[in-house]
């Protein structure tokens, strides 16, 4: 059996299964981990979430996200690891200025126990393409919006107050 390796392609839900520990080690780095308590998304996002887009949740570089759960949990080696390109707009595109024709409220879906990722799916099933989807989260949903740009969809998302997130999606 190889070692364990800890890197930006690691998924959140494989690190802690290999270790457990790890939640607080998370948890401690930045506040947004907490979320990691709620059980639907540990099951759900955790298993898709890598730690380069945990890192885009709390703000941080993955580089440092990795290196400091490596030091943590005494994880050696792996490769070295490159911060990866930004790819978001720092300008919000025109059609963000467009009405949206559905809105989700992610915080509350999360304090629910639900995961934002169904009601999103659902929403912009039911709608035309161009048209635009808001979604307000309590943090960065980056694992949601790297699975709507993988899906075709046009993603724009701006932090809005040090705890709120608006993402706009406009389907294709």
């Amino acid at each position: 059996m190889s070692a364990f390796t800890i890197g930006p392609e690691t998924r959140v839900a494989e690190l802690l299964e290999a270790h457990p520990e790890a939640e607080d080690v998370l948890i401690g780095i930045a506040p947004q981990f907490k979320a990691l308590k709620n059980p639907v998304l540990r099951r759900t996002v955790a298993r898709v979430a890598t730690l380069e887009q945990a890192a885009k949740v709390a703000g941080l570089r993955a580089r440092d996200l990795v290196l400091h759960l490596r030091r943590e949990l005494g994880v050696q080696g792996g490769e070295d690891i490159a911060d990866s390109a930004d790819s978001d707009p720092t300008e919000a595109p025109g059609w963000v200025s467009l009405d949206a024709e559905a809105a989700i409220d992610g915080g509350a879906l999360l304090d629910a126990g639900e995961t934002p990722v169904a009601k999103a799916s659902t929403a912009l099933a039911e709608m035309d393409s161009d048209e635009v989807l808001v979604i307000s989260a309590p943090f960065q949903p980056a694992p949601l919006i790297d699975s709507l740009r993988a899906k075709g969809h046009e993603v724009y998302a701006r932090e809005e107050t040090g705890e709120s997130w608006r993402v706009w999606i406009r389907k294709r």
